[in-house]
């Protein structure tokens, strides 16, 4: 009986420390709060309250307003950025250039680019890994990236920070929560 109630414990453990590993990404640093688009039909989870800049950006000689909601924790960023484009073409055409721009910004190489889906609409999912300036100091940096246009909408899903700081199950929490309208 002693050995049974012993293995039960363990086992009960072994549960509850699988959960705790788990739920990582639900501590207290990690205030997951749904968030609507402001300029674009999408929901998302965000790890803290976010903020949201408009501001024109150059895609291959096409200026753009693009939106941005943010929201940062421990020095990482996670963001959905969407731009209207001036038709469905130009919207497809547009994100290899976005794509290209993210990667300028922190010298980077494409570690993973593959399609994903997202209900019934396919985009790119691309990670890189690069560098940027902060705090005065040059430190390695990881990019998570999704790229999808519906319609003359563009939409980019990412999270970005230093490389060793950002935990996966916040990036699976945030990207898998991404929803289109």
């Amino acid at each position: 009986m002693h050995e049974w109630l012993a293995m039960k414990s363990r086992s009960a453990f072994v549960a509850a420390l699988a959960l705790a590993c788990t739920l990582g990404a639900c501590s207290a640093r990690y205030d997951w709060r749904e968030v609507r688009g402001a300029n674009a039909a999408f929901s998302v989870l965000l790890p803290d309250k976010p903020s949201t800049q408009t501001r024109t950006v150059d895609l291959s000689g096409m200026a753009v307003s693009m939106t941005m909601t943010a929201a940062q924790v421990d020095g990482i960023v996670f963001a959905v950025g969407t731009a209207q484009l001036a038709s469905d073409a130009a919207a497809q055409s547009a994100l290899p250039w976005v794509k290209k721009a993210l990667l300028n910004n922190i010298h980077a190489s494409v570690s993973e680019d593959k399609i994903v889906s997202i209900g019934k609409l396919t985009g790119n999912e691309v990670e890189a890994r690069g560098t940027q300036s902060l705090h005065g100091r040059v430190v390695p940096v990881r990019l998570v990236v999704r790229l999808l246009a519906r319609d003359r909408q563009i939409y980019q899903v990412l999270v970005i920070g230093e490389e060793k700081a950002i935990p996966a199950d916040a990036i699976d929490m945030f990207m898998s929560s991404f929803k289109l309208n």
